[in-house]
């Protein structure tokens, strides 16, 4: 039995929960991973995992077991890195998640410079904006936005984005310019006037994960409204959103880096400038249980130089 590849199977399945999803993300066959385990609990003489039809669970023995393997595992990565790393550039592949806009308009366009830095070090890069299992799906590291609530994840912050409120011109051109974010709000059920119609229509983006639509939101000095207009058109994917307000859909609010040759170009203008949303945080995010490897260390120092420009702070 090869233990070393035994003790990080068995920690694949305890983090994603499946025998098939450790295979798949380890890109080993099946068949070997669930007689790695085998041969690892009969050498043990302990039950380290619980399996059942529907899921895989981790037995109190392994809960203490998996603790321990995972330190020495990532003890085992650091002396392999340290012993490379002087003479070797990083290699292989590396997995990584990002939102659409930032993908085709910051990440894509730059990755040929981060590939004539480490040729040696290949990007798989998945493209969207719904929430996503890290350990789960082999994912070594994502960027997102939004404050970040899950504390089983290490995050950098890479930048701090601004907003902007538009619309296309032809848009205003036939509903008119709002003066005050309450002239987007749609009509309450059981107000005084129940004949009212919203005098704007909202783009807008809606939750992969809860199916709603996210309210649009403004400052100015010390007043702070959320504003739940009537979305005419929701997505819930940043270029498709940026489509849609180009299209004339209606007003909405998306990142000014986005929007910034639209408006030059004189296909978007904006509206409410005197109001603004909070800045968007940026992260670079990876689980906290897993060993920081020079590939994900290389990919997070470039991600943070060429997000600089865009850094609003």
């Amino acid at each position: 039995m090869d233990q070393l590849l035994a003790l990080r199977v068995f920690a694949r399945i305890a983090e994603t929960g499946a025998f098939s999803k450790a295979a798949d993300s380890m890109n080993i066959p099946r068949p070997t991973v669930t007689k790695l385990v085998q041969d690892l609990e009969r050498h043990l003489g302990a039950k380290l995992l619980q399996r059942t039809t529907r899921q895989v669970s981790v037995t109190p023995e392994g809960a203490a077991y998996y603790e321990r393997a995972t330190r020495l595992i990532a003890e085992l990565d650091d002396m392999d890195e340290s012993a490379t790393r002087a003479r070797a550039q990083p290699r292989g592949r590396i997995r990584v998640d990002v939102g659409s806009v930032l993908a085709n308009m910051i990440l894509i366009p730059a990755l040929p410079g981060f590939r004539a830095r480490h040729p040696e070090l290949h990007v798989d890069l998945g493209v969207s904006d719904r929430p996503l299992d890290l350990i789960g799906e082999g994912v070594d590291c994502v960027i997102r936005g939004g404050e970040l609530a899950d504390t089983s994840m290490v995050a950098r912050r890479i930048a701090d984005l601004d907003w902007v409120t538009c619309a296309s011109p032809v848009y205003l051109g036939a509903r008119g310019t709002p003066r005050h974010p309450l002239e987007l709000a749609a009509s309450e059920p059981g107000s005084e006037d129940r004949t009212r119609v919203p005098g704007h229509a909202i783009a807008g983006y809606f939750s992969s994960l809860t199916g709603r639509a996210f309210p649009l939101e403004f400052r100015k000095g010390e007043e702070h409204l959320l504003v739940q207009g009537q979305p005419v058109v929701a997505v819930n994917e940043s270029t498709a959103h940026l489509s849609a307000l180009l299209a004339g859909a209606g007003i909405g609010q998306t990142f000014k880096f986005a929007v910034a040759p639209h408006l030059a170009a004189g296909h978007l203008r904006t509206v409410l400038d005197e109001w603004t949303r909070p800045r968007h945080p940026l992260h670079l995010v990876y689980p906290s249980s897993r060993h920081l490897s020079a590939k994900t260390r290389v990919f997070a120092d470039w991600v943070a130089e060429v997000f600089a420009p865009f850094d609003d702070r």
